[in-house]
């Protein structure tokens, strides 16, 4: 919240990251204190990410039928706003080579879009995928957020500087919060951090027009819809992360940028956003954005 305070006039948040270049989705592979456990609350923040997707749905009776429903609206948003160009505008091709595993031959790639998307994706084809985490589960590569690579940025500054240096402002950085919950089931923290956020920017959660919730897992992002009662129609309105991929480093960016650009394409009709996701070890992370183009 340097901004805030004035202790900052510029800053540049930017993250990538490689899942495919990960061989586990586990927390933590470092050394481990023996006394975590001994603690259940540090022994849970060593849980796999799945491990606690499939709590989720245990602990809150959201449905294997519940979660899948997620993972092809997730699809089917992602493809029509991909197809209609409305990523466009926070997108960056990436000029690149590729070598072609018949002939050897390098040719060059222009990476334009998203390559995780499944416009066929049904209830039907989700339905045949066996559970990854745990036998008789949930949780499925169907409707858990993809391995993806990828890299976004953001740029944050004080008005007068954008002015000064004659840039477009996209939207107004109201307010922040984040929330600590049950490691165990980390994936709620949505649920916690969205409601602090909106009370910090002096609002009432109704007074919200779109929400970007990273879609870690439908369980929990189904959860969190469920617990502070969202309409889905203001909520992942071009799909999520279940369809777009979760570069870790890279998704608060991703969500921002196309909370902002959707906030700008709607205008008067949308004063208020929010961007929201669960953190491993248990926590959520909330912020505030007002539209810039309303007066």
């Amino acid at each position: 919240m340097s901004f805030v305070w004035m202790y900052a006039f510029l800053g540049i948040a930017a993250g990538f990251e490689s899942m495919s270049a990960v061989g586990s989705l586990s927390a933590w592979e470092g050394p481990i204190n023996p006394k975590a456990s001994t603690i259940k609350a540090v022994e849970d923040c060593l849980l796999p990410m799945g491990i606690t997707s499939e709590n989720v749905a245990e602990r809150y009776g959201i449905s294997r039928e519940a979660q899948d429903t997620a993972a092809v609206l997730s699809h089917a948003r992602a493809a029509a706003a991909t197809t209609s160009g409305r990523f466009k505008d926070e997108i960056i091709p990436i000029h690149t080579n590729v070598v072609d595993a018949k002939s050897g031959i390098v040719k060059p790639l222009v990476v334009s879009e998203d390559d995780g998307i499944r416009p066929d994706t049904t209830l039907e084809v989700l339905a045949r995928l066996k559970a990854v985490f745990k036998e008789n589960g949930s949780t499925t590569a169907g409707n858990a957020s993809q391995v993806s690579d990828g890299a976004g940025a953001v740029l944050l500054m004080r008005r007068d500087v954008a002015t000064r240096k004659i840039l477009p402002v996209l939207g107004i950085f109201r307010s922040f919060a984040v929330i600590g919950v049950d490691p165990a089931v980390m994936g709620i923290g949505p649920a916690a951090a969205i409601p602090a956020a909106v009370k910090g920017a002096g609002l009432h959660i109704t007074d919200i027009d779109l929400f970007e919730i990273n879609e870690a897992f439908a369980s929990q992002f189904t959860y969190c819809l469920e617990k502070l009662g969202l309409d889905h129609k203001k909520v992942n309105v071009n799909g999520g992360a279940i369809a777009l991929g979760h570069p870790l480093g890279a998704t608060g960016a991703r969500c921002t940028a196309t909370l902002l650009h959707e906030m700008q394409r709607r205008g008067k009709d949308c004063r208020f956003g929010v961007v929201s996701m669960c953190i491993g070890t248990g926590m959520g992370a909330a912020a505030v954005f007002e539209c810039s183009s309303i007066p």
